[in-house]
């Protein structure tokens, strides 16, 4: 295993790959892999590209992919597909999308499923995000499954959140959604060819209007993805976005406030594994007849199950 984790960071696509999965399948050995990859992470600039589905994700990411790699840069991608609910497994494979760059040596592209998360990120895209940036990755690029308003959860994990829109679509009804204004660091009105481009692009301006003065205005950018025009200035904005970041407040409080719920998320899966662990030993056929006939409660019975977690972690 240490050899492993070493030939990863040295960027060995392979020995990547295999962290990663040995990550998602929540294998024994993972929480020791992320304890030895983490004192290197901290340095890649994590990118969340999000929205609703046919808004043209994929294709985008493709061309930041690109402009990217012009400006020198090593970049990982994690896109997120909806999870077989036979195997929890990504439907779509990684060579499936932005297929000109998965042979790329300074490019690397990882499918990973939603796994049942509702919201649309499963706690193996946090790790695996961190394994990238650990492994030497000068970009992460998130590609979010497009699930609509549960997509706030990639501010966990992102510095920089793109919104991608698209006109025809009521995109200009779903950013008026709460939560979805304040996750967006750029705001990009994809398909600006078709009509409508201008009226979502106005009406988002009127919603930060809205909003009042912040450390950050988001920009609306418009683009056609599939011909790269605009793309260019999106990555631009992203890149100053980054810049923002390291040297405001408001930049400290965000990554202050994505490590505290790093922490919360590790501490909730503890506990849930100690409660399922503890419920595991109290069920019996006769507690069901007893639940069943109502001679007990759910209430009593968690409470019993609960006084015996904290009586084993008091021994």
């Amino acid at each position: 295993m240490e050899k492993l984790i070493v030939k990863a960071l040295d960027g060995d696509h392979r020995s990547i790959a295999r962290l990663i999965s040995l990550v998602e399948s929540e294998s024994p050995q993972a929480e020791h892999i992320m304890r030895k990859i983490y004192p290197h992470s901290g340095k890649a600039h994590i990118i969340g590209l999000t929205g609703s589905p046919g808004a043209g994700k994929s294709t985008l990411a493709d061309k930041v992919i690109a402009h990217f790699k012009e400006l020198g840069k090593t970049v990982g991608v994690i896109a997120v597909d909806p999870s077989s609910p036979f195997t929890g497994g990504a439907i779509l494979g990684d060579r499936l999308r932005m297929q000109q760059h998965a042979v790329d040596p300074d490019v690397f592209i990882r499918s990973m499923g939603t796994r049942g998360s509702l919201g649309g990120l499963s706690r193996s895209t946090q790790e695996a995000a961190l394994i990238l940036d650990a492994c030497g990755k000068d970009v992460v690029i998130i590609e979010t499954v497009g699930v609509g308003q549960s997509e706030v959860d990639i501010v966990k994990i992102a510095d920089t959140v793109g919104l991608i829109l698209v006109p025809g679509m009521g995109d200009d009804i779903q950013v008026m959604k709460a939560g979805i204004m304040e996750i967006a660091d750029v705001f990009i009105v994809n398909k600006a060819d078709r009509d409508g481009a201008d009226r979502v692009s106005t009406e988002v301006n009127m919603m930060l209007d809205l909003l009042g003065m912040r450390p950050w205005r988001p920009p609306v950018l418009k683009t056609i993805a599939e011909r790269g025009e605009g793309v260019q200035e999106v990555v631009s904005e992203m890149i100053r976005h980054a810049d923002f970041l390291h040297v405001s407040e408001e930049g400290r409080r965000r990554k202050w406030q994505r490590l505290g719920m790093e922490v919360e998320e590790i501490l909730r899966r503890e506990i849930a594994s100690l409660v399922e662990s503890a419920w595991e030993k109290e069920k019996s056929p006769e507690l069901f007849e007893s639940l069943a006939g109502r001679k007990t409660n759910p209430y009593e019975v968690a409470e019993r199950v609960l006084g015996n977690i904290l009586t084993d972690a008091s021994d």
